[in-house]
């Protein structure tokens, strides 16, 4: 058995390093070496306790999470480090910012400290998981469960490979499904869609309230398309493309002419909402073979039911590769369930979007296109 992952935790609250020291240590693969108030402190202990990963805050007196994360990745290139961020505004921003500078994932703080008991539920699921995948550098269990789980093929699944495929028709919409790792990979896919792109995008990144507003106008500043945060009522376009709001669902549905987005707050589906299969079952119901799903970057499973019901409708799918995605969860579980037409990495699944989308256009269709071209 591998030794237990070796942690600091870098955190301006005593209550918070207690209550982060005391769940992570409860977990047997798991160990706090050491902690810290504040980034200067943190820089001195790491070469001292040579730690397998940083748990960081965000916002700390003297050097804050930005800076400290700026100096690790001077010295210490690889070392994990997980943001662990307040649900703020402020908080959003600087965490979106650590995930450019090289953090490797992030963690909201617990909204009610006081709590005890939900934030040390918040902790087990929402913390420890990335702790060992991020942690257990050469393992990456994720990929491994992905393949023993999908292997023989969910329920369903079995079917779903080896249905024949339809001649590909006209792409009409295209649905992205993310998670870890997500951000990122958004910032270099979509800089790669074309002012001209004459389809609709929807997305579901697995993010909390704030950040997926953050997210939106940051993708929308790096783009040629919009790019905004869904809300109800919004006309499907063709040249947009929409965020799933954070804690809530979201779908679209044909309302006379129009595809509109919808959202709600139903359960959450594979522990997430936004969840992807919620809008990938959405988009093959009204879209049918005109959907290409794409699945990207991710933990565990959410996005393998939705792919199902894409191709059931005669859509495609194409998911990321495991060399270039962050954790192969998603896009494996689909893979090794027969599901997808393509598995790409990440630099190739822009290009290949835009083919498969403007090789259903018509003359005219290419022409209006281009046309709507400033």
């Amino acid at each position: 058995m591998n030794s237990r992952i070796r942690i600091l935790v870098v955190d301006d609250s005593v209550v918070v390093r207690r209550m982060l020291g005391d769940s992570l240590s409860a977990d047997p693969e798991l160990e706090v070496v050491g902690s810290a108030a504040n980034g200067n402190i943190a820089l001195a202990r790491i070469p001292q306790l040579n730690p397998d990963l940083v748990i960081l805050d965000v916002e700390m007196p003297e050097l804050d999470g930005l800076e400290t994360l700026k100096r690790i990745r001077q010295t210490h290139l690889s070392l994990p480090v997980i943001m662990f961020s307040t649900l703020t505004q402020r908080g959003a921003a600087a965490t979106l910012d650590a995930l450019s500078l090289g953090a490797n994932d992030y963690v909201t703080k617990p909204a009610n400290v006081g709590g005890v008991q939900q934030a040390l539920e918040h902790i087990r699921t929402e913390l420890i998981p990335k702790v060992k995948i991020f942690g257990r550098k050469a393992t990456d269990r994720d990929i491994v469960t992905a393949r023993r789980l999908a292997t023989p093929a969910p329920s369903g699944s079995k079917n779903m490979a080896v249905l024949r495929r339809p001649t590909p028709g006209r792409v009409e919409v295209v649905a992205i499904g993310i998670s870890t790792g997500g951000p990122n990979a958004l910032s270099e896919l979509f800089p790669t869609f074309p002012a001209d792109f004459s389809v609709p995008i929807v997305v579901v990144q697995h993010m909390p309230p704030v950040f997926t507003k953050l997210l939106a106008d940051r993708l929308e500043a790096k783009s040629n398309i919009q790019v905004e945060e869904g809300s109800p009522g919004q006309a499907v376009e063709a040249g947009h493309a929409f965020i799933a709001p954070g804690d809530y669902h979201m779908i679209v549905q044909k309302e006379d002419r129009a595809v509109r987005i919808r959202t709600n707050q139903e359960p959450p589906e594979n522990s997430c909402r936004p969840a992807v299969d919620v809008l990938f079952r959405s988009v093959a119901e009204t879209y049918g073979a005109g959907v290409l799903g794409v699945v990207m970057t991710g933990m565990g499973q959410d996005g393998l039911r939705g792919c199902e019901h894409i191709r059931k409708a005669g859509g495609r799918v194409i998911v990321q590769d495991e060399a270039t995605s962050v954790v192969w969860g998603m896009p494996g579980y689909v893979a090794s369930a027969g599901l997808a037409d393509q598995v790409l990495p990440l630099n190739e699944l822009g290009s290949e979007i835009v083919r498969k989308v403007r090789a259903g256009q018509t003359p005219a269709a290419s022409l209006s296109a281009l046309s709507r071209q400033p």
